[in-house]
């Protein structure tokens, strides 16, 4: 019996303007089975241009670089449409560094100081379609002075509403639709339905959106 083809690596390219930290990462990264680390940059611009020459799973995101800083990097992926996770990777924990980010359409927000299995592991689930928050990165963001959209939020049905405290807990389309016994595509109606009504751009805004408005099992 032939032996089942090996998964393809989740092909990751690294974005910082430190050396030190890009090598280390990859010097930790190579050494992973499933993980192939397929480039590196020193700041933002580099970055974008990278990306969109190697078109990587994921990018491990600095915020704080020269020129082009992660945020803005962020926000040009997402203006080409390009289709890589991204994974903060940051020393910044403010609230003006941390917010701009996800909603910039960031995937997951860890800092430097994560241990590097947790990394590794980070990096699996965001390539999985997970939205990955530390609970340091959900407090800042319920700290938030916003006044609550329920008006927004009374449009979704009870069905929507389920989906969407799913998504905040970081399930993807799959997990989804086993949870509620359904297929995954109507798992990804019910998504699109609830961007639309909540006037999001994205799952990662979902998300946020659902943790400040109490709709997770936190």
């Amino acid at each position: 019996m032939a032996e089942p083809a090996p998964r393809p690596k989740i092909r990751v390219l690294i974005v910082d303007d430190h050396q030190v930290v890009r090598r280390g990462l990859r010097t930790f990264l190579e050494v992973q089975d499933d993980i192939e680390v397929v480039g590196e940059a020193g700041d933002g611009e580099e970055g974008v241009a990278r990306a969109e020459e190697l078109r990587p799973d994921v990018v491990l995101m600095d915020i704080k670089m020269p020129g082009a800083d992660g945020i803005d990097a962020l926000r040009r992926l997402r203006e080409r449409g390009n289709p890589a996770r991204v994974l903060i990777v940051t020393s910044f924990t403010e609230q003006r560094t941390v917010v701009p980010a996800l909603r910039a359409g960031a995937a997951g927000y860890v800092y430097k100081d994560i241990d590097p299995d947790a990394l590794a592991g980070a990096i699996r689930s965001v390539h999985a379609g997970h939205v990955l928050l530390q609970p340091e990165v959900a407090g800042v963001l319920l700290s938030q002075d916003e006044a609550p959209a329920t008006s927004r939020g009374g449009a979704l049905t009870e069905r929507e509403r389920e989906v969407l405290g799913l998504i905040a807990d970081g399930r993807s389309n799959r997990e989804i639709a086993r949870a509620l016994v359904l297929s995954e595509k109507t798992v990804k109606t019910h998504v699109s339905n609830i961007l639309m009504k909540l006037d999001l751009a994205d799952r990662t805004q979902a998300a946020l959106w659902a943790v400040r408005h109490g709709l997770t099992e936190a």
